[in-house]
């Protein structure tokens, strides 16, 4: 694929990936050129990874890009920024909410606010533990791209009919399955998971596929700025579409073009997307 930029590519491969700051790398695509943006920023926690900054500070450098984000994003266009909380001297303070202002300045629109709650995570002393993260979906317009059908899930009483009325003996739900809550319930990439790399706080690829199926056709391009090892490019790859990722760290873009290659060959392992979370309390082939 020809592109008007000087990355690091893989030759036959629908994707563009660098080591680059992401500021840099936005200036050189078209404006409204990305379907979805989807991305995990860092938290400002002092990860090994990001230098940890005031809250105003981290606030000021995310506007940038957000700013650089929108001018990208195609009109029907969505925007998933993935975020938990900041944490400073044992007080919490949840980044979607002391980012809300700086994307409703910008004219998106909120769609929803998904809540991801993973089983392993924090173990907390003085606090609750946190055990969720949220996905802010934006929306740069009202008529935005939105493929419910490929994202049903399976309907908890399929056969169940109208017992009354003028639509009597027929379904009572929609026979493609039903559309997921606002809620996601899947695993957290620890040491366990078949997508651990060496990055601390990586997406898992079925979160990033429930996105990409969503609010994307195939062909459209992808772009996560904060791409880290590559999930989000994996999961629009796997579904044809062209993806786009930049990232600081060389390790992790190292890490991101391997697993890319891995996908091309047939060979990456990732969880699949709908796959039961483990209940240990489920006996073994019971139902």
């Amino acid at each position: 694929m020809e592109v008007a930029l000087k990355p690091e590519t893989l030759p036959g491969s629908q994707f563009v990936l660098a080591c680059e700051d992401n500021l840099v790398f936005m200036k050189s695509l078209s404006d409204e050129q990305m379907k979805l943006i989807v991305t995990s920023p860092p938290y400002n926690l002092g990860k090994n990874y990001e230098n940890k900054t005031s809250l105003d500070a981290y606030l000021e450098s995310q506007e940038s890009v957000i700013g650089e984000c929108v001018r990208i994003l195609h009109p029907k266009g969505s925007i998933c920024w993935q975020v938990g909380n900041y944490v400073k001297d044992g007080e919490i303070v949840p980044l979607d909410t002391a980012l809300y202002s700086l994307f409703r300045d910008q004219g998106l629109k909120l769609r929803n606010r998904i809540v991801w709650h993973f089983g392993h995570g924090l173990h907390c002393t003085k606090r609750l533990s946190g055990r969720y993260e949220t996905i802010n979906w934006w929306t740069k317009s009202d008529d935005y791209t939105w493929n419910l059908d490929l994202i049903r899930i399976p309907s908890k009483y399929p056969g169940k009919r109208h017992f009354k009325g003028p639509n009597i003996g027929k379904l009572s739900g929609n026979p493609k399955g039903k559309n997921p809550s606002d809620v996601w319930i899947f695993p957290n990439v620890k040491n366990n998971h078949p997508e651990k790399t060496v990055h601390p706080c990586q997406f898992p690829v079925e979160l990033v596929e429930r996105l990409v199926l969503s609010m994307t056709n195939k062909g459209d391009s992808v772009f996560d700025p904060y791409v880290g090892v590559g999930s989000s490019m994996i999961a629009a790859l796997m579904h044809g579409r062209i993806a786009y990722g930049c990232d600081i760290t060389q390790e992790y873009v190292d890490m991101a073009r391997q697993r890319v290659g891995k996908l091309r060959e047939g060979n990456l392992r990732t969880r699949p997307m709908g796959k039961p979370v483990y209940d240990p309390n489920k006996p073994k082939g019971g139902h």
